[in-house]
């Protein structure tokens, strides 16, 4: 890996939420799932381009595939990265210029073993969308921040239904999460998962309970009831 490498900017609007992937799950899971790793999310065998194909040809395959960048592979082998941003560069010679001379050749690579945490680092430090995945010296698939959203929202259980997020503080001694668990499940809800935000409020430690409920204004209330400080409902 290159210390002087090329990185192509990439401040797209879902680059603004990749922060929030920084919260701690602790969701019952396989260890391998809690591990999160890139080879889970990536898009394998992803589209490709040649170095030798025109500006134009990229620029159809990614329309076509909704994309915004394209890995450039030679004989097999990842040379490089070409994003729109790049194409739009030679705008008006996309016919008559080679990939080659827009691409970007100097690469940040992860692999499937890499966790989403290290790879949306990556993108956070270097401003880029999308990084490709190498394994044994080939194109294994690319990950992007979209990829790492979705892994988010998965871990957060807002893709499933009649799931909630409630925040709240353990403020006095008697309660713990043990308590706000049984109170949970006394209402007939199910708990997805704990964990805990890295901010403090003042100098509390907040924790969020995933639940899946079909009335969490109940669920919230019991907790109330209970002696927990409830800050929010998601």
């Amino acid at each position: 890996m290159a210390a002087a490498a090329t990185f192509v900017q990439d401040d797209g609007p879902e680059a603004l939420f990749i922060n929030e992937f920084q919260a701690q799950d602790s969701r019952v899971q396989s260890a391998e799932d809690i591990k999160m790793l890139v080879g889970k999310r990536m898009t394998p065998n992803p589209v490709t381009v040649a170095p030798d194909e025109t500006l134009a040809a990229a620029l159809a395959k990614m329309q076509a595939g909704h994309f915004r960048r394209l890995p450039v592979v030679q004989n097999g082998k990842l040379v490089g990265i070409v994003t729109d941003r790049d194409i739009r560069q030679h705008l008006g010679h996309e016919q008559r210029t080679r990939v080659t001379a827009a691409m970007t050749e100097d690469l940040i690579t992860v692999s499937p073993a890499t966790t989403l945490e290290s790879a949306a680092q990556l993108m956070l430090k270097r401003k880029i969308g999308g990084l490709p995945v190498v394994e044994n010296g080939k194109l294994a698939g690319i990950i992007t921040t979209s990829d790492i959203l979705t892994a988010f929202l998965d871990v957060m259980g807002a893709s499933e239904e009649n799931v909630a997020r409630v925040d709240l503080m353990l403020t006095d001694a008697p309660h713990d999460l043990g308590d706000a668990a049984k109170a949970i499940a006394g209402v007939g809800s199910e708990i997805l998962g704990v964990g805990t935000y890295r901010e403090k409020w003042d100098e509390s430690r907040v924790f969020y309970v995933l639940i899946r409920t079909k009335d969490i204004d109940h669920v919230a209330s019991v907790l109330k009831a209970q002696g927990f400080s409830v800050l929010g409902i998601h």
